[in-house]
């Protein structure tokens, strides 16, 4: 049996996978999964050190982010004594 084509294929620009895992790279050496890496970066927070710009209200509130991500960047927070803004 044949294999269908994919009619939903995303169709991106040749250097935009390359420049998505650039700017999810630090995401990624912590350990989030890539739901929750693609929310950060398209939020536009591409460190740990840019948490500093948003509560911890405003992380949870964004999609794609969870619970298990959200306890992972905090252990990361600490380590760096880097805290959300009030």
């Amino acid at each position: 049996m044949a294999k269908r084509p994919n009619r939903f294929k995303r169709v991106v620009s040749p250097g935009a996978d390359a420049q998505q895992e650039e700017l999810e790279n630090e995401w990624r050496q912590i350990g989030l999964t890539g739901p929750a890496r693609k929310a950060l970066v398209e939020a536009k927070l591409y460190r740990v050190s840019d948490l500093r710009k948003i509560s911890a209200q405003e992380l949870a509130a964004i999609p794609g982010v969870s619970k298990s991500a959200i306890a992972r960047i905090k252990v990361i927070m600490n380590a760096k004594k880097i805290h959300f803004r009030d």
